[in-house]
């Protein structure tokens, strides 16, 4: 233990604030685990669930989504802060509850529907006194809260602020805070969706989410999309993320039946029994929900859920289609996609039919979950298997099925030939084709950038190749370089966007 704690504290390329996170991580990891069954415990060492390595003794909910809207018309107590009165009141006092927002990372998230939060408070401000005054904000998200998985929200709604934002985030391309378009057939116009695929033909930012899906789904308070992707109740969040292996689980069945009618039932039931042991503990042992967040309404406690995460789609197809000795190969055939299209529809099934005590109307919320730098072998959620993705139509017809059953958020990162960055105009095509489909955030990667997502958040490849010899002052450039060397995100294949929209409009 010593010579493990001596490590961190003399790594040379941590910074101090960095070393006292790892430290605190290695405290929490000593403290016993959650009692829980010898199945669900074996199930969870061999690794076919997992609970995303949140900590033995959960003490705060894995995200967190502030009411920010109420906090800034009423202020808090608790922080001695008055309801904001003008532009600068608004972005001061959302920086200073920003550090009291606990997640995962230590670090908010989410940090609100920007447009929509400072919208109010523009008065008589010119377009250039609110650049000036964002541009700041930006920079300061980023050297301040220097997180990928921060998140920034903006639109459906067409504004100066949206506008700004998007103009800023693509000068600086910064890899947080993390950013989406929401895109409303009604509401967001062509012109604002081609600003953002300009944007991320030059900067691979931003999401592009598909309001029309997800504003079904939340009422009251709606939604934001946080951390990588993940789609989550306004006022509340996510307690817990726990994720079933699909590669692993295939691997333990002796065919598709059993998989589908034993197999894969056992592991979500351990799955259920992770999450409410951990739950159980955040909500009624570890008394964050006394915290002055929840008393100021901030939060509220009904509006959070466990994810239900699930991931190796593509290899657990691949799999099982060779136990019975079945041609065929996940993404490319429509067997095989039709296949993982029934399993997703089972899990669907299993996650709207059990109940679980601290849920989203008693429920949990299903999650394409994006992977860890630790795994080896397996694909992200649903995703196509790295190296082997077919042209952007085929590949987003090919997943487009499933993305309604992901209440809490699914993604495909298309990465495009460069060439594409003279025309964003296809990638704007590319986008609406998808939504028209079914696919409900659109991403995409533009070969050569430097600024690149990984699994949903953002890192700059020339802060990764300097990383073993600098470090590097953003919490997540070590994720990226650990995802890129045991994953092989990096060998998706760019794909040329121009004469397939034939194919894509005779779909």
């Amino acid at each position: 233990m010593q010579k493990q704690l001596l490590s961190i504290i003399n790594d040379c390329n941590l910074l101090p604030g960095q070393k006292t996170q790892q430290l605190a991580q290695f405290a929490d990891s000593l403290v016993e685990y959650l009692p829980l069954s010898a199945a669900t415990q074996q199930a969870k060492d061999n690794n076919l669930i997992c609970d995303m390595y949140e900590g033995h003794a959960p003490f705060k909910p894995r995200y967190v989504l502030p009411d920010y809207q109420l906090f800034l018309q009423q202020g808090s107590k608790y922080l001695e802060l008055e309801p904001a009165q003008d532009f600068d009141d608004a972005l001061n006092n959302l920086m200073i509850l920003y550090h009291f927002v606990p997640s995962v990372t230590n670090i908010p998230v989410f940090i609100g529907h920007l447009d929509q939060l400072l919208m109010p408070y523009v008065g008589e401000l010119s377009e250039e006194q609110i650049y000036s005054k964002l541009k700041r904000f930006w920079i300061m998200l980023d050297r301040v809260l220097p997180d990928a998985f921060m998140h920034a929200n903006i639109g459906p709604s067409d504004n100066i602020v949206c506008r700004t934002i998007l103009k800023i985030d693509a000068e600086l391309a910064q890899i947080a805070p993390n950013l989406s378009l929401l895109f409303d057939t009604e509401k967001t116009p062509e012109s604002l969706l081609l600003q953002a695929c300009e944007n991320i033909a030059t900067t691979s930012k931003p999401h592009i989410v598909n309001h029309n899906m997800h504003k079904q789904k939340y009422a009251e308070k709606g939604y934001g999309v946080v951390s990588c992707y993940n789609v989550l109740p306004v006022a509340g969040g996510c307690n817990t993320l726990v994720r079933v292996n699909l590669k692993g689980v295939a691997e333990q069945a002796n065919s598709i039946t059993d998989f589908m009618q034993v197999q894969l039932p056992l592991y979500c039931q351990a799955a259920y029994e992770l999450i409410e042991a951990r739950c159980q503990f955040l909500h009624k042992d570890s008394n964050f929900f006394d915290h002055f967040l929840v008393q100021e309404g901030i939060l509220d406690e009904k509006r959070f859920a466990p994810m239900f995460g699930i991931y190796g789609m593509a290899e657990c197809i691949n799999t099982l289609l060779s136990k019975e000795q079945l041609q065929g190969h996940y993404g490319e055939d429509q067997n095989a996609n039709a296949l993982a299209l029934e399993i997703t529809q089972l899990v669907a099934k299993i996650v709207d039919q059990t109940e679980v005590p601290y849920g989203y109307h008693g429920r949990a919320l299903l999650h394409s979950q994006g992977g860890l730098n630790s795994d080896v072998d397996v694909t992200p959620g649903i995703r196509i298997e790295y190296g082997t993705e077919p042209d952007p139509i085929t590949h987003l017809m090919s997943l487009a099925p499933q993305h309604q059953y992901f209440t809490s958020g699914v993604s495909e990162i298309l990465t495009l030939e460069p060439t594409v960055r003279g025309n964003p105009q296809a990638i704007q095509q590319l986008c609406k084709g998808a939504f028209n489909h079914g696919i409900g955030i659109f991403t995409a990667n533009v070969a050569t950038n430097d600024l690149v997502r990984i699994t949903g958040y953002m890192v700059r490849m020339s802060d990764i190749n300097k990383l073993s010899e600098q470090g590097s002052r953003t919490n997540t450039t070590a994720l990226a370089d650990g995802a890129i060397k045991s994953t092989h995100v990096s060998q998706r294949q760019p794909r040329v966007v121009s004469h397939e929209f034939n194919h894509w409009q005779n779909k």
